[in-house]
């Protein structure tokens, strides 16, 4: 993990994506409401995400910043996946 800033940052790039992705899916698809509940659990993935990478009470930060990256990436993949099966 090269820094907590950039971890920070990929997070917010990601899940943006993902968004952007729904939004496409959404416009393309009249999937609206469906679309806006994966919004939503994107939205609250990475508030989750951002407050454990803020988290000051951590044994091993090297760990723990490891697992924040494997969770953004298993999250991610799950958010595609229900995008791409609408």
């Amino acid at each position: 993990m090269a820094s907590i800033k950039n971890l920070k940052k990929d997070i917010n790039y990601v899940l943006g994506d993902v968004i952007e992705y729904a939004l496409d899916v959404s416009a393309l698809k009249n999937q609206a409401k469906k679309i806006d509940v994966i919004i939503d659990e994107a939205i609250e993935t990475f508030d989750a995400l951002i407050e454990k990478v803020n988290a000051k009470d951590v044994e091993n930060k090297k760990a723990h910043f490891k697992s924040v990256n494997q969770e953004l990436e298993n999250k991610a993949k799950a958010l595609v996946e229900k995008i791409s099966k609408l």
